[in-house]
């Protein structure tokens, strides 16, 4: 039998890698001008804020990353929380949040419910803190859907129609995810159980 928060964190993986997918679905059909055009938001455009996602992603899944191999935190990784515009397009943010995305999964996949309170190391400015990995992840999410729902807002200023990216959990609703689901190679049953 799976372990309750453990597998709710894997299935709160796949809904992020699932809603990354729709939402970059509507993004691919902006064209570049639309894609770069300064928005209102916490970050000045469409571009900006997915890039925020994936640094941020980037960011916190390489410290649980070096956690769960026992290797010190990278010093490097504050780097990667700084803003920076590093891709040209729509289709390469997206190649590369969907293998963080990947990544977050493999991740989440192998937690056991004991293991949560485990302490991460997270390099800051002038320190590393450390925070247990239930915490460290719960922030993650958050701070992924509260992003999302800011492209999401900024998409209603365009001609693509912004998506719908809450309906995940419902027995009831997994047609309106199949689709989605087939393209992603993914079942019911590999979530669920």
């Amino acid at each position: 039998m799976a372990e309750p928060l453990s597998h709710h964190l894997l299935t709160m993986a796949y809904n992020n890698a699932w809603a990354n997918h729709r939402l970059y679905k509507a993004c691919l059909q902006l064209t570049q001008d639309d894609f770069v055009a300064p928005r209102c938001g916490f970050f000045p455009s469409i571009k900006a804020t997915l890039e925020h996602i994936l640094q941020v992603d980037s960011f916190y899944l390489q410290a649980l990353e070096c956690e769960h191999r026992g290797e010190p935190p990278d010093t490097e990784a504050e780097g990667l929380f700084e803003p920076q515009e590093i891709f040209e397009s729509c289709d390469q943010l997206q190649r590369e949040q969907a293998q963080v995305d990947h990544r977050l999964i493999a991740y989440c996949s192998q937690l056991h419910d004991h293991q949560l309170q485990r302490e991460v190391s997270i390099v800051r400015p002038g320190r590393v803190q450390s925070e247990q990995r239930l915490r460290l992840l719960a922030h993650l999410f958050q701070h992924q859907i509260h992003h999302r729902g800011q492209v999401h807002a900024m998409l209603a200023e365009t001609e693509i129609p912004p998506p719908q990216l809450d309906e995940f959990f419902f027995a009831q609703e997994s047609d309106l995810r199949a689709q989605d689901f087939a393209e992603l190679g993914w079942t019911e049953e590999q979530i669920w159980g």
